[in-house]
């Protein structure tokens, strides 16, 4: 008997590994590499577990470890032009100092955004946005998400459209997702192109206690991204019944990894998208 139920359990604990996958909701983006499993795979400011965050060796990195998709942070420059950067000042991730927005592009370009993380780096540049789209385009997804400080009260010509323009130059419209803390971008976005693909990112002071199905529906978002600390199992029986995807940062850690996909996520931010491909490829195509 003791046989009987160890067998049992065996069994079960197999197929709810190998049967991981719930029935996901649609993703709003297409991917250049999809696979049909309804789950994205998504490089954390590129693979930078490995690589300086948000340069394109670390975007580069991403692809070739099978990522599906990039995430960077865009804010503007001083002269208006979209850069990817994720701080409001460059002290931590280049060898410059103050605001971001307080210099040109062409006096960004000249700070090494890479020997904070190694010296192999030295030298690499802050990229800007069209750079990374003209690397991604035709191979694999992005993620941009606009920096609050970046954001203002005014439509016309503020980062949203600027980086809208650059998606629609580089036929990536369909491949792009955007994303913000600030919910006003989310608003701009849908105003400027109600088909643009836009996720709410979670913060707390503007949710105003609005759960999560409220706030895709009150900002006509096309996804929830949040931290997976936040997205408890209330939040996924809500995005399971509403059938909304969400998108979980920044996970590098198995077990984290295994308990939000098993817990229903769309897709899982991390610094390390090779552990996660195969985190993912253990879970739902190993038979």
């Amino acid at each position: 008997m003791r046989i009987y139920f160890v067998l049992i359990a065996v069994f079960m604990g197999s197929y709810n590994l190998s049967n991981a996958q719930p029935n996901m909701p649609e993703l709003p983006i297409q991917l250049y590499s999809d696979d049909g499993d309804g789950f994205v795979i998504i490089g954390h400011r590129g693979a930078s577990a490995y690589h300086p965050e948000n340069t394109m060796s670390a975007f580069r990195a991403a692809f070739e470890m099978g990522a599906e998709m990039i995430e960077l942070d865009v804010t503007l420059s001083k002269d208006g032009i979209p850069v990817v950067i994720h701080d409001e000042t460059l002290e931590r991730t280049t060898n410059g100092k103050g605001k971001v927005s307080s210099f040109t592009l062409s006096k960004l370009k000249k700070l090494d955004a890479g020997s904070w993380f190694s010296n192999t780096y030295r030298g690499e540049q802050i990229p800007t946005l069209e750079e990374v789209l003209e690397f991604a385009r035709d191979k694999i997804s992005v993620n941009i998400e606009i920096k609050p400080e970046a954001v203002t009260d005014e439509l016309t010509d503020g980062i949203e459209e600027k980086a809208w323009e650059l998606v629609k130059k580089y036929q990536m419209n369909e491949y792009v997702l955007f994303s913000s803390f600030d919910y006003r971008a989310i608003t701009h976005l849908k105003e400027l192109d109600v088909d643009i693909s836009a996720a709410l990112l979670y913060e707390k002071q503007q949710s105003k206690g609005r759960s999560p199905s409220r706030l895709v529906t009150d900002y006509s978002a096309d996804a929830f991204n949040c931290s997976y600390r936040e997205f408890s199992k209330k939040w996924a029986d809500e995005a399971d019944s509403e059938g909304f995807p969400v998108f979980v940062y920044t996970i590098n850690h198995e077990r984290r990894m295994k308990k939000m996909i098993k817990r229903g996520v769309s897709g899982i931010f991390s610094d390390k998208p090779d552990l996660l491909k195969k985190v993912v490829d253990n879970m739902w195509k190993t038979k």
